[in-house]
């Protein structure tokens, strides 16, 4: 009998990650972001992946897709990789046209599976650069850098002989925004924080998987339906948001302090904390404050950032209060601000 499982990332820009250089480029409009992709890819990923590579709306995919082939006692007989790499263009604006420059894709890394009595494990990086040149001055040698940055996932997936299996995002570049999808090809998971200054500096040579490092990823679980839908009205509903930056350890509201703003992360991680325990941690797409607007404006939770933090600041009344009470009530953690 033969099993086969799969783990799929989609790695894509968002525009409020861009910073500097980056964000110039796509305000002269020789860069662009990417719009948000699907929340599922449906039964067939491979299908869905040449159909956004095709219309460029992500940077690159990771398939992770393996198989164990098992005998009528459950013993494993053979096992193997069948997935790999999806690498998108670069579209660079010029004047009142545009080119499209391929993107150079590095060879797949598949370690050798790990094989136990009942299970096999597999281990799969994907990623490259875009064609076009970036120099830059970087703080290490050899000090400018022409091509770049490199980007990258590593995925997980471990395969049982009973056909159920695990599966995980394990490593992955400090930029741009990862998405996990399952064997069903629906979102479970995304990294939570991007570094985009750091990534311009330190991907490239050894730093990489290519060389002889990887960067564990930083991931936490997809946001609500709800949440994903206020996004836009906190965005682009009228006013432009105020944007703070929480910085690593710091609180961006403490238990018991009155406001009725609501706040949407953009990049990082917050932890949710009630009399100083620690309930839940939540990452990029949470909407968060909505208690205290339902409940009499006094902050139920202190938000405190476990990674420097990016967030979008609204008034309650940018939101009607139906809203509000439905994501409220959709909200497992335990009080949100």
């Amino acid at each position: 009998m033969r099993i086969e499982r799969s783990v799929t990332t989609v790695s894509w820009i968002p525009s409020d990650l861009l910073e500097g250089m980056g964000k110039m480029a796509t305000r002269m409009k020789m860069a662009h972001h990417d719009p948000p992709p699907p929340d599922s890819l449906g039964p067939d990923v491979p299908a869905v992946i040449y159909d956004l590579r095709v219309n460029d709306r992500f940077r690159f995919a990771n398939q992770l897709r393996a198989f164990v082939e098992v005998d009528d006692r459950e013993s494993i007989i053979g096992h193997g990789y069948c997935g790999g790499g999806f690498i998108g263009a670069t579209t660079v604006g010029l004047g009142v046209g545009s080119i499209t420059i391929p993107a150079v894709q590095l060879d797949d890394l598949q370690r050798e599976p790990e094989v136990g009595d009942t299970w096999v494990r597999f281990t799969q990086t994907v990623g490259g650069r875009t064609g076009a040149p970036m120099p830059r001055a970087v703080n290490h040698p050899p000090f400018i850098q022409y091509h770049a940055p490199i980007v990258w996932t590593t995925l997980e997936l471990t395969i049982h002989t009973d056909g159920s299996h695990q599966a995980a995002m394990v490593g992955a570049s400090g930029f741009p925004r990862h998405w996990l999808f399952d064997h069903s090809g629906a979102l479970v998971a995304k990294s939570s924080v991007a570094e985009y200054k750091k990534w311009m500096n330190d991907s490239f040579g050894r730093r990489t998987p290519w060389g002889d490092e990887d960067s564990p990823a930083l991931v936490t679980e997809v946001e609500t339906l709800l949440e994903r839908e206020l996004q836009g009205a906190i965005m682009r509903g009228g006013k432009k948001p105020d944007v703070r930056r929480i910085k690593e350890g710091k609180a961006l509201v403490e238990q018991g302090s009155v406001s009725d703003e609501l706040f949407l992360l953009l990049n990082g991680v917050l932890v949710v904390e009630v009399d100083g325990e620690q309930l839940a941690e939540v990452g990029p797409g949470s909407v968060l404050g909505e208690r205290a607007v339902l409940e009499g404006g006094a902050r139920t939770a202190t938000l405190r950032a476990v990674s420097e933090c990016k967030v979008a600041v609204v008034p309650a009344d940018r939101i009607d209060l139906d809203r509000l009470s439905a994501l409220a009530g959709g909200h497992r953690r335990e009080a949100t601000g």
